[in-house]
């Protein structure tokens, strides 16, 4: 089987910021990522964490302090933005908005050098890919922020790109036509081609649409992983609390094995769990179970508890149950039609916990 070679790669990139006095900001602290050909990658993590500061090195907008990035295996950090092919879609569209969608589009072109009639067959080519024939000649001002966002789209993917970068695109839609927009990247990306480099702090649209995801904190690299992989088997607790609804619970390694954990807990209970790595005995460990792996029973469970709190989503509910050792621990159920979740504020209940739902996490 022929490997795929990376389309990006970050070794030991590092970006350090000089502050005020002999303060200094590490935005990147020795990152090295590889990025694949033709895949819709993610840079997800909390505001400040350094994934912005990784994508303007990637197109040229800042250079590492220390460290290579190399593109389709050539080092690029000394050419200026212009001269790499890589385009970017920032948050704020930056559309002129007395040109009309067609001439938006077809203005990097211009710029390039190209001939006219080849500048017209790109301009229709990205119209149709982005579903924007019939506003072709409407003004930028005219048309709406989902329209908006398509024809910066398009203007970015009319060079034909080796890379585009998106930061935080969609962060100024509302949450219907943001949900749309996250089917059309992943088509787009699909029907292109094109490595997709996209930056969020959403962890939901980083689910959606991701090959891979890259989880960051404090301009380090957590985690990289398929969505499954970062929401499943994250590989330490802050991936599991950045990503998605987590139970936490505490407890003492009773026995251990062949990548599994028997956990006791204060309240005496015991959890089997999945561990990706050895844990001493009689240590203290953590272990996350995700509210729609565990399931409420009104007999007896691994667990046991009182409902708090039931709170009603639509698609599902999330029931709160304070556990009898202290712990506050959440299930999740899907709702069906014409019936509630079955349990009241109050109830006296179970939690069962299934197989390899519980995973031992190093903090």
């Amino acid at each position: 089987m022929t490997a795929i070679r990376p389309a990006v790669e970050a070794k030991g990139v590092s970006r350090i910021f000089q502050g005020a006095g002999q303060d200094a900001v590490k935005a990147l602290d020795n990152v090295s990522v590889s990025i694949r050909e033709n895949e819709f990658f993610t840079l997800l993590g909390p505001s400040g964490c350094g994934k912005t500061t990784l994508l303007r090195l990637i197109a040229g907008f800042d250079y590492p302090t220390d460290g290579e990035i190399l593109l389709h295996g050539q080092d690029i950090a000394p050419l200026p933005p212009f001269k790499r092919p890589v385009n970017t879609v920032f948050q704020s569209y930056a559309l002129f908005p007395h040109m009309t969608v067609a001439e938006n589009i077809g203005f990097g072109l211009k710029m390039l050098g190209k001939p006219k009639a080849e500048i017209a067959a790109r301009v229709d080519a990205m119209l149709k890919l982005v579903h924007m024939q019939e506003q072709r000649n409407r003004r930028t001002s005219q048309i709406s922020g989902g329209q908006q966002q398509r024809v910066a789209l398009a203007r970015a993917l009319a060079p034909q790109p080796k890379v585009l970068l998106l930061d935080e695109p969609l962060s100024a839609l509302d949450y219907k036509l943001r949900k749309e927009m996250q089917i059309e990247l992943k088509r787009l990306q699909h029907e292109t081609g094109i490595t997709f480099i996209f930056v969020t702090h959403d962890q939901e649209e980083a689910l959606t649409m991701s090959d891979r995801i890259a989880v960051m904190s404090s301009g380090n690299i957590l985690q990289v992983g398929t969505p499954w992989d970062v929401y499943d088997r994250p590989a330490e607790r802050f991936v599991a609390d950045f990503i998605g609804e987590t139970n936490f619970l505490t407890g003492t390694i009773e026995s251990a094995g062949n990548g599994h954990a028997r956990i006791v807990l204060s309240s005496g209970a015991r959890i089997c769990a999945t561990a990706a790595k050895d844990f001493q005995l009689g240590s203290m460990a953590t272990l996350m179970v995700r509210p729609e792996h565990a399931r409420l029973v009104k007999g007896t469970g691994d667990l046991a508890g009182t409902i708090e709190t039931i709170v009603y989503f639509g698609t599902d509910t999330h029931i709160h149950v304070r556990l009898d050792g202290g712990e506050a621990f959440i299930v999740r159920q899907q709702n069906s039609r014409c019936a509630n979740c079955g349990f009241e504020r109050g109830d006296k209940v179970g939690i069962q916990i299934g197989d390899d739902a519980a995973q031992l996490l190093k903090d």
